[in-house]
């Protein structure tokens, strides 16, 4: 992709802008096609992110502070996706009872169906999106991309 082709400047763009467009460029690719891939369950990209973290406790509850802290993209409205989530039936919140200011987060049997579907779609996505890259290519780019 060339970024100056893409946002059609007829300027050659310095480098470290342009570096920093062409990242921007890419990670917008990547994300309409993963929200692409799950619009048939109409949920979000931060959504499927929740029940992934949620899935990878094994059972024990999460917190908000948790899921938060584990989410891809940060983002003050995690409140908000678990509600969303809560209405599809994909996560319960309940109140500890040990401690009533605690809130305890769990995906459903019906969230770990529908992830488990989701899975495959993601999946088929991200091997159609890196197709052009070698194995060797993706570690590398991984390299470069730990500097950040």
């Amino acid at each position: 992709m060339n970024v100056e082709e893409r946002i059609k400047s007829t300027d050659e763009i310095p480098l470290n802008r342009r570096t920093i467009i062409h990242l921007m460029l890419v990670a917008n690719t990547i994300n309409e096609h993963l929200g692409h891939a799950l619009k048939p369950f109409d949920i979000s990209i931060q959504q499927f992110n929740v029940l992934r973290i949620l899935r990878g406790q094994k059972g024990k509850p999460a917190n908000l502070s948790t899921l938060n802290e584990r989410m891809v993209t940060k983002m003050s409205n995690t409140t908000r996706l678990v509600d969303k989530l809560i209405m599809k039936k994909f996560v319960e919140r309940h109140t500890c009872p040990s401690n009533r200011r605690k809130i305890e987060i769990r995906i459903t049997t019906k969230g770990n169906e529908q992830l488990s579907k989701m899975d495959v779609l993601i999946a088929e996505t991200e091997t159609d999106l890196l197709k052009q890259f070698t194995t060797n290519e993706l570690e590398h780019l991984n390299l470069l991309l730990n500097k950040f």
